[in-house]
């Protein structure tokens, strides 16, 4: 039987400034969806990495008084070590200034000119440095001071007139349209996908996929005066890291990728340019394009000028890396905008993490230590309400994994959660702290079925929580060969008489610091 493969990636990120919550936001959902996948059986290819060529970049090197290499050197090397300080379990994290990449590049480029696509031209029109991206007089709106900024972000943009190299985009148009209409979920969600269709059925100008003005980038094969935009040389990165120009190996056995994440500042990019880009070169678009929201903080708009960036490694440090990654699934509906605030984390610290699972697993194992001889109890006949937490845990995966295929992760979260509650409200039920006096046998079963729904909750809260969900399968004595998600069946239930760790708490409390000093 062939092992299912899935590929998924983040954008790769422009090495001009440093990590923010967004950049930390996008990776962290694929790596939640790179994990659950491995779960499950599939072999996946997670795919991170940074942006390294353009304008921007030049701009900043300058800035910081070093050679653009060096400069990138340094900066990407905080995005790889931010990967690493969230636990994120990327294969492989590229950079657009290696040499494979430059291969992979120049050879798209030449498939694009053997199809007819590219021809040499002159651009005069509207470029945004900070945007890296051309916009049409109608995408402008002009300031009071007479100059002209771009009315989707806000970047400054100036007049640009210079021998370029064009791609034929509006050859594009109905053909993008027609790959839209027989691919529904091409792009989600659904609300992007208007977007992005009502774009294109506007009209598309054939786009500029080159520059003189600078030499920071990969050079035009056979054109060493036009170095490749900005925007076709990062596309590219998705097939690099797979081996492109080889069509062997790694490409046949994880393109097209399955999910590309982006911020939807730069689906334009994503689902318009790539998939046209790729379909002139003779190669299979991605299977999908899912555009996320931005996030706010305490209900203002992030940005430098106020001075309210947060900062994602300080936000880990303040409330605990699996903390934090629990948040950010779970608060917003994936794909819309967000507002961070101190007091919506604490509330999940407290509510959802503390209270709900962790008090869950503390009462049920601290029970079975102390009234069950430290051990698995061994159960009794099943009544129907017992039967009914299993299964509720039993059918959790499958209903998490309707909602990780369609990227909504805060469902799956919400399907994993209605077991815990589940879960407490039986415990409520049942009350085992009666029966030990009542009916010591009947309690037993009781403990067994909660310890069961535990290992359940456990194996599926790995993606989003690993660090605390693999302690809590420790304090189960789950084997590191049975957390997947295969040993989710009656097969791999606890077994009878099995000795258990003493308790101890995983989601401890979040106290303030100012409560805590007085």
């Amino acid at each position: 039987m062939t092992t299912p493969r899935y590929y998924v990636t983040t954008p790769i990120y422009y090495v001009n400034a440093q990590p923010h919550i967004g950049h930390a936001y996008t990776t962290l959902a694929c790596d939640m969806l790179a994990r659950f996948k491995r779960l499950d059986g599939f072999d996946v290819k997670f795919l991170t990495g940074t942006d390294e060529h353009g304008q921007k970049v030049a701009t900043s090197a300058r800035a910081a008084g070093i050679d653009p290499q060096r400069f990138t050197d340094r900066v990407s090397r905080n995005f790889r070590d931010l990967a690493e300080f969230m636990a994120c379990s990327n294969d492989d994290f590229i950079r657009t200034t290696e040499a494979r990449h430059k291969t992979s590049v120049q050879a798209l480029w030449a498939r694009l000119v053997d199809a007819g696509d590219i021809y040499l031209g002159a651009y005069a029109g509207w470029y945004a440095t900070r945007d890296e991206a051309f916009y049409t007089e109608s995408e402008l709106e002009k300031r009071p001071d007479g100059t002209y900024v771009a009315k989707a972000s806000g970047a400054e943009v100036e007049w640009v007139e210079e021998p370029s190299y064009f791609f034929r985009l509006s050859a594009w148009q109905d053909r993008l349209l027609a790959f839209y209409e027989a691919n529904p979920d091409f792009i989600l969600p659904k609300t992007r996908r208007n977007e992005v269709v009502s774009f294109v059925q506007g009209g598309l100008q054939d786009l500029s996929v080159s520059r003189t003005a600078l030499d920071w980038g990969i050079s035009v094969p056979g054109d060493d005066a036009h170095v490749v935009y900005v925007w076709l040389d990062a596309l590219t990165n998705y097939i690099t890291a797979v081996g492109f120009p080889d069509t062997d190996g790694d490409y046949a056995r994880y393109w097209p990728a399955d999910v590309h994440m982006v911020g939807k500042d730069i689906l334009r990019f994503h689902a318009v340019y790539w998939p046209a880009f790729l379909m002139a070169a003779g190669l299979r678009p991605p299977r999908r394009v899912f555009a996320h929201g931005w996030w706010t903080n305490e209900s203002q708009k992030i940005s430098k000028s106020l001075g309210n960036t947060i900062d994602p490694i300080k936000l880990i440090e303040t409330y605990g890396l699996d903390q934090v990654r629990y948040f950010l699934l779970r608060e917003v509906p994936f794909g819309n905008d967000g507002d961070f605030s101190h007091a919506a984390m604490v509330h999940r610290i407290n509510g959802d993490l503390a209270n709900d699972f962790g008090n869950l697993a503390q009462r049920v194992l601290s029970m079975i230590h102390k009234n069950c001889d430290k051990m698995v109890p061994s159960p009794g006949a099943m009544t129907e309400d017992d039967r009914a937490l299993l299964d509720a845990a039993a059918g959790a995966k499958a209903r998490m994994g309707a909602a990780i295929d369609v990227q909504a992760f805060h469902e799956a979260l919400e399907h994993l959660w209605n077991v815990v509650r589940a879960a407490n409200a039986y415990v409520d039920r049942q009350a085992p702290w009666a029966l030990r006096k009542t009916d010591p046998d009947r309690m037993r079963t009781v403990l067994y079925v909660l310890a069961e729904t535990l290992r359940h909750l456990a194996i599926l809260a790995q993606p989003v929580m690993p660090d605390s969900a693999g302690r809590m399968l420790d304090l189960l004595a789950v084997a590191e060969d049975s957390r997947d998600f295969a040993c989710l069946d009656a097969g791999h239930a606890l077994c009878a008489g099995l000795p258990l760790p003493k308790p101890e708490g995983v989601f401890p409390r979040y106290v303030d610091p100012e409560a805590e000093d007085a």
